[in-house]
């Protein structure tokens, strides 16, 4: 029996690029762009990977067409292969609907569902498929308009009811069965694709997956095994499971009275579990000591001693099993290392796992072996563990679902992640993977080569490199690098695309200067435009409009993660070059604590660590793209810091906060888009007061550049007052705040309780003044014991941005 309204497979196409250099690979990239622009055929079959040229080449690239539109997934250099680990979730990120399409559009994973589906059947009483996959009816979710992602459901904070559907999934009877038959036929479908795993992890129930693809479990008897675990705990008491953001040393004062260590997640990350009315005791005890605390979904206190009761049930079930040693190493989570033959075939191993505390911070230190770590299940929880856990040794974690509050294919995300793996070089064995072989031509632009040798600058791409070099006055210009990290801006963009237009008589977009970045892919689009082509504009999601990785070198030479040159270039001048703040007096001593509120990609966090020794560093950044490039950044130069994913106010609460890819730094909680775009055409006037050219000027006063400047993306944010973070890491002296917020400056000052105020020796602000706002803020720290300068940079006359630079005591 299949899910019922399942319709006819998507066309959804992956094609996956080589070649022997940056040239060849950018026009095998145009050419299936084109190819694909008008979105695909019947001929062109459902759910395909091909290949132009070798899937043996050094430079790799990937699109992926579907849904009328062709996007590229990325481009890079890639030596020898890499292997891949399989992480497998436990409960919590589980949803209706898991992988509807991937049943639909994929006959392996489909057929492996189907299997698991039948033998299940009669320990269930009922098919497994239609708990997953339900009648759209049943499901609120699957006619309710939502946002792209609810992070108050994400967060737990959603006290909205349930579906039916919901409700019926959610029971741990059925809800264990349902997860372990999603991840099972998900790692077939990668198998199948010819990535198999070196190495597994698996979170809680996930470790049944990884066993079972190991051998230690036949697949019958492990759905057998998961089947009867979940009833047996079924029948427990109810229970509850608090995350605590605390390390595991501090967690322990905690325990007793019911309460059990259920997990370590991270070094700052544990999850306790226990009776309902001891969770709840122990979450009010938290709060009123500031320590950060969430509900976890779950209707029992698993790897709790709650479990205990049906531990021994547990092992006699497993004795009647053939249990085999792993022909695939896996990690176990009870002791954080790799399972050993006798514990993986001792009957009792099964209910040690169920009253144990996952280790899966310690599992995740032990996947070093495995650069490429695949989340191979619904979800991108366990990705997030492994990037704080690994920090700058993250390597590649690629998902392979979506989350559950996310609306997208979840063939396209497969195809996505699959892609991701190609491009980071991983070991994959296409023998088994079906693959075409194309030569295409890019309307007319240059082929996809397939000879060794290096490929010639076309009559274009000569022409065009001598425009890059006036403009960015430089000739050093690497091929295969985007205009945008060899000094490019969007204001340099405007300029480039008014002399292409001269020169060429083809007329770019700023959008696709963004997309075809480098010079043989934007000599590429030239020749496209120029033969009466079509290029499609910079697709949603791509690079540019969230999370960047691109790397970037600092004039004194420390090498960075950045989202926008042009920013790096201002922010980086204003603290390291100009020193601003040491001019104003602002001294940074040895040891001093730091405290940096809006931390963005963290170069005042770097500025601190290298101005004096031993300094420690608090920052705070609500923005989940600049705060994995804070967070790489602050790892890889060894800064001794404390990282919040959190803004700062004047109370708990959450808001949404309105994040601007392109323009980063004006970013805010109170956005005003009419007036970011009023400063930024103020401050790039600022800045080209001479030499800017007429045309130049119509088109950064137009909205052109400012829309693109100004594409937003929502989070919801949490927010913490500064004083509850004071109390709660024990600070006792600041020698420095720097507060950085787009209009938030006066909700983080009022978040500093008076007993806090001596601890604080200086303090530097960004303020909008506003109805008075830098008058009032300068009484106040005067009223608190502070020399107090404010100032208005001249990059800023004509906006209402000042600075306020606030020394206790006399100068």
């Amino acid at each position: 029996m299949s899910p019922k309204n399942t319709t006819e497979p998507v066309l959804w196409h992956l094609a996956l690029v080589s070649g022997a250099n940056g040239t060849t690979l950018d026009a095998g990239l145009a050419g299936l762009k084109a190819r694909f622009a008008q979105g695909l055929t019947q001929e062109d079959v459902p759910v395909r990977i091909r290949t132009v040229g070798s899937t043996e080449g050094g430079h790799r690239g990937a699109v992926l067409t579907g849904e009328g539109a062709a996007t590229e997934i990325g481009a890079q250099e890639a030596s020898g292969t890499a292997p891949v680990a399989f992480m497998f979730p436990g409960l919590g990120d589980h949803y209706v609907d898991m992988g509807r399409d991937l049943y639909r559009d994929f006959p392996v994973f489909r057929a492996a569902l189907d299997e698991c589906a039948e033998a299940l059947a009669p320990e269930l009483g009922l098919d497994i498929r239609e708990v997953v996959f339900p009648d759209p009816e049943e499901t609120r979710s699957a006619t309710d308009p939502a946002p792209a992602v609810d992070l108050r459901r994400m967060l737990g904070r959603d006290t909205g009811p349930q579906s039916e559907a919901e409700r019926r999934l959610n029971a741990t009877r059925l809800a264990q069965p349902a997860l372990f038959v999603i991840e099972y036929a998900l790692a077939r479908l990668w198998e199948s694709w010819g990535a198999r795993p070196s190495l597994m992890i698996g979170y809680s129930l996930g470790e049944y997956v990884a066993a079972t693809l190991a051998g230690v479990l036949s697949l019958k008897d492990a759905l057998t095994l998961v089947a009867r675990r979940a009833a047996l705990i079924d029948e427990l008491p109810e229970g509850a499971m608090l995350a605590v953001m605390l390390p595991e040393e501090r967690v322990t004062a905690y325990l007793g009275e019911g309460i059990s260590l259920s997990a370590v997640n991270g070094p700052d990350f544990c999850v306790v579990g226990g009776p309902v009315a001891a969770v709840q005791a122990l979450e009010t005890t938290l709060r009123e000591q500031g320590v950060i605390s969430r509900r976890v979904r779950s209707t029992h206190a698993f790897h709790s001693s709650m479990m205990e009761p049906v531990a021994e049930q547990l092992t006699d079930l497993a004795r009647t099993f053939t249990l085999n040693r792993p022909r695939i190493p896996y990690i176990s989570n009870v002791t954080g290392e790799p399972i050993t033959d006798e514990q993986a075939t001792d009957p009792a191993y099964w209910a040690r796992h169920l009253v144990s505390p996952v280790r899966f911070a310690d599992g995740l230190r032990h996947l070093a072996a495995a650069p490429l770590l695949l989340e191979t299940g619904p979800g991108q929880t366990l990705s997030s563990m492994a990037t704080v856990v690994r920090g700058s040794e993250a390597g590649t974690i690629v998902a392979s679902m979506r989350h559950p509050l996310e609306r997208q294919s979840d063939s396209a995300v497969v195809l996505k992640a699959l892609g991701r793996l190609w491009l980071a070089g991983a070991d994959i064995d296409w023998a088994g993977f079906p693959a075409d072989e194309l030569d295409l031509v890019a309307d007319g632009a240059t082929s996809a080569a397939r000879d060794t040798h290096e490929q010639q600058p076309t009559p274009t791409e000569r022409v065009l490199t001598t425009l890059w070099a006036r403009l960015l006055k430089s000739e050093q210009l690497p091929r295969d690098v985007s205009f945008f990290e060899v000094g490019g801006n969007s204001l340099l963009a405007t300029r480039l695309i008014l002399r292409i237009k001269r020169t060429f008589g083809a007329e770019l977009t700023l959008r696709q200067v963004y997309e075809w970045s480098t010079l043989p892919r934007m000599a590429a689009a030239i020749d496209i435009l120029r033969l009466g082509g079509e290029l499609e504009d910079a697709a949603e999601g791509s690079s540019h409009t969230g999370s960047s990785l691109a790397r970037f070198r600092l004039p004194n030479g420390l090498t960075v993660w950045h989202q926008n040159e042009a920013e790096t270039k201002h922010f980086y001048e204003d603290i390291f070059d100009h020193r601003t703040y040491a001019k104003n007096g602002i001294t940074i001593p040895d040891g001093a604590t730091v405290v940096d509120v809006g931390g963005n990609i963290g170069l005042f966090s770097l500025f601190a660590h290298y101005e004096a020794k031993d300094v420690r560093v608090f920052t705070f950044e609500p923005a989940p793209p600049m705060f994995e490039l804070l967070s790489r950044n602050t790892a890889e130069h060894g800064v001794n810091a404390t990282l919040f994913n959190i803004g700062v106010s004047d109370a708990e609460s959450t808001a949404t906060f309105t994040f601007y890819p392109r323009s980063s730094g004006m970013s805010s909680f109170h956005p005003d888009e009419e007036e970011e775009k009023h400063n930024l055409r103020t401050i790039i006037a600022n800045q080209q007061k001479t030499g800017a050219d007429a045309e130049v000027a119509e088109l950064v006063s137009s909205d052109d550049l400012l829309d693109v400047r100004f594409e937003a993306i929502e989070f919801t944010a949490t927010l913490r007052p500064l004083s509850a973070v004071i109390r709660e890491q024990g600070i006792e002296r600041i020698d420095l705040i720097k507060i950085d917020v787009q209009k938030s400056e006066r909700q983080v000052i009022d978040g500093i309780e008076e007993a806090d105020w001596p601890k604080i020796q200086q303090m530097v602000l960004e303020v909008h003044d506003a109805d008075g706002q830098v008058a009032r803020l300068t009484e106040l720290l005067r009223g608190h014991g502070f020399t107090v300068t404010a100032e208005q940079d001249e990059l800023y006359v004509g906006t209402d941005i000042h600075n306020i630079y606030a020394v206790r005591g006399a100068r």
